[in-house]
């Protein structure tokens, strides 16, 4: 039996930074898919790392007196560091400037020549160091990148890539892969953007040296786009077309990227891979960005999110919820403290920790702590365990469009069902009139519990294993081929003392 495979990735970050809430969101979105992929069977490959070169990094470096490539170490370790900190299960972490990636980017600059994809010319025109990008005169709002990056005027000698070939090829590509760029409104503003017809791009410099050297002409390095874009191969064997790695994980699955590099991903790199005979992924996601209660978040207005202080202030797992559940993913979204707070209490203290927390310290008391016998099952029973058993087709649907606000609203349907579901079987009742109906009733909420954490894995870990173990749930029994009815907790198994999952958070005075 084969087994499907999942590719996806995080851009590469860059390493004149620290690590932002941006760098952080896009790398949970990742993380939440591939972990419900490796729970739902796949072989998974989860790739993020960072993009080492580029003149940005090259003027950052010479300002902190170091030479490029101790910079560049020295700042990738803040993203690599970032990943325990918010418990990413990536499977590769790439730098642009190891070996197996300058060995990569170069084949597929050999490609292009050899399919006549590339010239040399001259460039005279406005370029944004901080962009990393070039810009029409047309472009230019008030003399500046609509980013709102200062530009300058180059000229110098320079390798281009035929873009200006691509626009058909593209939009038919697009065409005949309706789900290559999501979501909708951003496939649109992509369309657009190659139907009012595509330049050639500048694919060289040799205005500095901090970059890929060009094969046979070492005056010029490669535009550091086309080295950053390459990095997917390069983590899926590439050059090695015929390996075991590429054979079975390329094309990616997912690119997932922040609207601000859309451009790149959803139009430059399947026109370098078309070029060079290589195969488009099959997604691009781009999601939207944070204000900071409702401010634009700036370095220069000081209110730039660090994740790492988010997390030491409100818990892992209640930030990973938080920043998934609060906006439908792709659109932009406010990141306010007290919006935090009230999904924390609300949504995982008073809903799903409480019913948890309700029928485990219930049975604690009043079960001999272990797994109840149930008796026959009520249409009640029924019409609640069918909600939970349902519930994972819906999630799987929600995560395959990367809705992931929307799957966890599925989720707490089931989570408001249960606690409506304990107020009017009222178990503590039963327990005087009716002993063998409050065992059904309980066994009933502990399966649905089962369920709910089985389905919350990806998206708070930590917490739903913590569950997961106070249902005596073994380790090798949580993946969702035991989510069904044939893997039901078994009656008379032991329950440990249950704790608190989610704690109420109270402000400090």
């Amino acid at each position: 039996m084969t087994t499907s495979r999942f590719y996806i990735s995080t851009p590469i970050y860059y390493v004149n930074d620290v690590p932002h809430i941006g760098h952080a969101y896009t790398t949970l979105a990742c993380d939440v898919m591939a972990r419900f992929k490796r729970l739902d069977g796949y072989d998974v490959m989860f790739l993020t790392g960072t993009d080492e070169h580029g003149q940005k990094v090259e003027t950052a470096a010479a300002a902190a007196g170091l030479d490029p490539l101790t910079f560049t170490a020295k700042v990738s370790k803040n993203f690599r560091d970032l990943l325990p900190a918010m418990n990413i299960s990536n499977d590769d972490f790439i730098r642009t400037t190891e070996p197996r990636h300058i060995l990569s980017v170069q084949e597929i600059w050999r490609r292009l020549v050899a399919n006549d994809h590339i010239y040399l010319g001259k460039y005279a025109g406005w370029y944004s160091v901080r962009d990393e990008a070039y810009f029409a005169e047309n472009e230019l709002v008030d003399g500046i990148a609509p980013t709102g990056a200062p530009v300058e005027w180059v000229e110098e000698p320079s390798y281009f890539f035929d873009l200006s070939k691509w626009q058909e090829p593209l939009l038919a590509f697009y065409e005949t892969n309706p789900d290559f760029i999501a979501p909708n409104s951003r496939r649109n503003e992509v369309i657009s953007f190659v139907s009012g017809g595509l330049r050639d791009l500048s694919v060289s410099r040799t205005s500095f040296k901090w970059g890929i050297p060009v094969p046979d002409d070492d005056a010029h390095i490669m535009y550091v786009w086309l080295d950053a874009l390459t990095n997917y191969i390069t983590a899926a064997g590439f050059p090695d077309t015929g390996g075991e790695t590429y054979q079975k994980f390329w094309p990616a699955d997912i690119h997932m990227v922040g609207k601000d590099i859309l451009r790149f991903h959803a139009v430059y790199w399947p026109a370098f891979l078309m070029a060079a005979g290589l195969e488009p992924p099959h997604r691009v996601f781009a999601h939207g960005w944070w204000t900071n209660e409702g401010q634009k978040i700036s370095k220069s207005v000081g209110n730039v999110i660090d994740p790492l202080e988010l997390i030491d202030t409100y818990g892992l797992d209640q930030v990973r919820y938080f920043l998934l559940r609060e906006v439908p993913f792709g659109n932009d979204g406010d990141l306010s403290r007290t919006a935090i707070i009230s999904r924390m209490n609300n949504d995982l203290a008073n809903d799903f920790g409480n019913l948890s927390q309700r029928v485990l310290g219930f049975i604690a008391k009043n079960g001999n702590a272990k797994v109840p016998t149930p008796g026959l099952f009520s249409d009640a029973d029924q019409a609640i365990l069918r909600l939970g058993e349902e519930l994972l087709a819906r999630t799987r649907t929600a995560y395959d469009n990367q809705a992931f606000n929307k799957a966890l609203e599925g989720v707490w349907e089931v989570v408001s069902a249960g606690n409506r579901y304990i107020d009017e079987q009222a178990p503590w009742a039963l327990r005087k009139t009716d002993p063998e109906r409050m065992a059904t009733v309980l066994y009933t909420l502990l399966e649905v519990i089962r369920r709910l954490a089985i389905v919350m894995q990806p998206v708070v870990p930590g917490s739903a294993d913590r569950m997961l173990d106070q249902l005596s749930v073994p380790a090798d029994a949580r993946d969702f081929a035991h989510f069904g009815t044939n893997h039901k907790l078994t009656p008379g198994t032991d329950l440990p003392k249950p704790e608190p999952i989610f704690p109420r958070y109270v402000e400090a005075e």
